[in-house]
């Protein structure tokens, strides 16, 4: 979710702002919640949530209480301090994102906490290269209760997983050895999911000393990817595959090779009612104007029609929703597909003042 990219274009959008929170006659984070609320009534959608930076709840701006007294869920991103955690815990929000899901899984029971929405960051990148069947699968090992992760949109309308809008070199290596950079990055949007999945391997570790690529730690991927005839575990993956893994995975510790191993029944039962937080990676055209932040991918309405198509096409509505920063395609997700909870994903609180919230959703000045 995160990233120097999203940063980026946010800094660049909050620049463009002319109001903040002070300017408000309500908090805009309730002003947003009530506009995104009132659409989603208006079309017989489920209540939004809102996914806030972990700062926004730690110094106040987002009003938690407030929030969930009018029926909106409050679940921050991204946190893998103990600590930080802990703070925010005790805000009384109703889940967390990590990258570190063993982190905070050891600070939820020491909270003793129920109910808790324990959600892996791409997969839990901490442990695992992100955005990958291992990290999903380092993600259900934990036993978190939502798995979250990126999309973007391939020439043949398949929901890619992947955080940036190109494959990043940072994380992926050419199959065939061959030289893989920033000068030569393959866009999303300008190949096949088939082709993907032949050309790249992303495997690269460069994420703190918790991050292994081992494919000892990861025996389902690796037995789900002899299944599906790929060649790595960690080639990129897509929606409708990752909602097949986690079949796969609860097979595998149920019936399947895993069944005897330690904790075989736990990990079973928590995969098939894990949930998928899952995000279309867009941001609105103008917002940033600079290479390195501007939009390279379709538009909202196929980003919709991707990822919801597989998420209906797969009998996924009951346990996925869809988040973004571009709240384009929540309305559309509400419109369109109603039983799909969406996630409103916030930055500074500057953002909702400016151009990158649809003018219909943006807080009013007094």
């Amino acid at each position: 979710m995160t990233s120097k990219i999203v940063y980026g274009v946010l800094a660049c959008a909050c620049a463009a702002g002319t109001m903040n929170a002070q300017d408000a006659s309500v908090n805009p984070y309730l002003q947003l919640m009530e506009k995104a609320g009132a659409h989603a009534a208006q079309h017989g959608a489920v209540q939004p949530v809102l996914s806030p930076v972990d700062a926004t709840v730690l110094n106040g701006e987002v009003p938690v209480k407030e929030l969930q007294a009018r029926g909106f869920k409050v679940v921050p991103w991204t946190t893998n301090d103990p600590d930080k955690m802990r703070a925010i815990i005790r805000t009384g929000v109703d889940g967390l994102i990590s990258d570190r899901p063993d982190l905070l899984q050891q600070v939820v029971r020491e909270e003793k906490l129920t109910h808790f929405d324990v959600t892996a960051h791409r997969g839990g990148r901490g442990l695992r290269p992100e955005n990958t069947l291992p990290s999903f699968e380092s993600g259900l090992d934990q036993l978190v209760s939502t798995l979250e992760t990126d999309t973007g949109v391939t020439t043949d309308g398949v929901s890619l997983i992947w955080h940036d809008q190109f494959l990043n070199p940072e994380s992926c290596r050419k199959a065939d050895g061959s030289p893989y950079t920033l000068e030569n990055r393959v866009f999303t949007k300008d190949i096949s999911s088939t082709e993907a999945q032949k050309t790249f391997i992303c495997d690269k570790v460069h994420f703190g000393d918790a991050q292994k690529n081992d494919l000892a730690l990861s025996p389902v991927a690796v037995a789900f990817a002899k299944k599906e005839g790929l060649i790595s575990p960690y080639v990129p993956t897509y929606a409708a595959q990752l909602f097949r893994f986690v079949k796969f995975y609860v097979e595998y510790y149920s019936t399947g090779e895993g069944k005897a191993t330690p904790h075989a029944k736990e990990r079973a039962e928590n995969a098939a009612k894990a949930r998928f937080n899952i995000e279309t990676k867009i941001m609105p055209d103008g917002i940033a104007t600079d290479e390195a932040h501007r939009n390279h991918t379709v538009g909202p309405q196929a980003f919709v029609d991707a990822l919801c198509g597989a998420i209906v096409k797969n009998d996924m509505v009951s346990r996925a929703e869809v988040q973004s920063f571009d709240f384009r395609t929540l309305l559309l997700v509400a419109e369109q597909f109603p039983r799909i909870p969406t996630y409103y994903l916030t930055g500074p609180t500057k953002m909702l003042t400016t151009p990158l919230v649809p003018e219909s959703l943006r807080p009013a000045a007094r």
